[in-house]
């Protein structure tokens, strides 16, 4: 008789579960504390994803030159040296003409006062700003982040049981997937149940709120491109995206190529100990 009952209160559980939900519960479930991103960001087949992953150069030069003429206006990159566009393949000309379009504040000079002069390889991307208050003052009270390693720092976490996957792959590209994916979801329409405040725009891909200072920063056909790529808004994203990883990890494939020589050595130490175990232990009786 002890069993028919649990198997009632089972089957009651189970209808329960399956149960529609009510309007009441449905407007309740609105106006529940959303939780951010509203819209995860799906991973993108980044080229240099994976123990054997490398950047696409081309890609990061687009990506660098949509930095430049859209970015660089409202963002810095202050922890990343003109010297290292090598990286993007450059040249050293190229990079000291680069360099040179940049003005930077230097000094004193010997009457004690701060002057500008050309950029050199060995100087670092400027703000487009004086100090964190002018940036904030001009940007209705936020500040815009630098953007050097804004791939490490913004990322989207993936949930159960797509992390014990990223455990074994190694999977580092969630802040790339976040920034295309921010991106490309301004201009959605907002929930009539999500209030905007004023002087921020909605974007269902913010993971601190449902809108942000920042106006959509880029549209088709703004920054034009060298080699045929498509001038979309899709493609810049990507491109814009790859090229702040390389950013935020300059050394990304040194490491990897570092990581499988060390995974190969460890793989043949492991055979040699192996072998050398069954040799010295092979005539001593257990």
């Amino acid at each position: 008789m002890l069993k028919f009952k649990y198997a009632a209160l089972a089957l009651l559980g189970f209808s329960l579960l399956g149960a529609p939900v009510s309007a009441q519960e449905e407007a309740e479930g609105e106006h529940a504390t959303p939780h951010y991103p509203l819209k995860k960001p799906e991973p993108i087949d980044w080229s240099f994803a994976g123990p054997f992953g490398t950047f696409d150069k081309g890609q990061l030069q687009r990506g660098f030159k949509v930095y430049r003429e859209v970015c660089s206006a409202c963002h810095s990159m202050s922890l990343v040296s003109f010297r290292t566009l090598e990286g993007l393949g450059y040249t050293e000309g190229q990079i000291r003409t680069i360099a040179g379009e940049y003005e930077i504040e230097d000094g004193p000079n010997a009457d004690g006062e701060m002057f500008t002069r050309a950029g050199i390889p060995s100087d670092y991307f400027p703000s487009p700003y004086p100090n964190a208050e002018a940036a904030a003052a001009s940007n209705n009270g936020a500040a815009p982040p630098d953007f050097s390693l804004i791939a490490k720092a913004r990322t989207v976490e993936r949930g159960f049981p797509t992390f014990v996957y990223d455990i074994f792959t190694q999977y580092a590209e969630g802040g790339p997937d976040y920034i295309h994916n921010l991106l490309t979801s301004y201009g959605e329409e907002a929930p009539a149940h999500v209030e905007i405040a004023e002087g921020t725009y909605y974007n269902p891909a913010f993971i601190a709120g449902p809108a942000l200072a920042m106006a959509q920063p880029i549209q088709d056909d703004q920054v034009t491109y060298d080699d045929g790529s498509p001038q979309t808004v899709e493609q810049y994203s990507r491109d814009v995206s790859a090229f702040l990883m390389w950013a935020a990890e300059p050394h990304l494939e040194a490491r990897k190529a570092l990581g499988f020589k060390v995974m190969l050595f460890l793989g043949l130490l492991g055979v040699l100990l192996y072998l050398t175990k069954r040799r010295v232990w092979s005539n001593v009786e257990h």
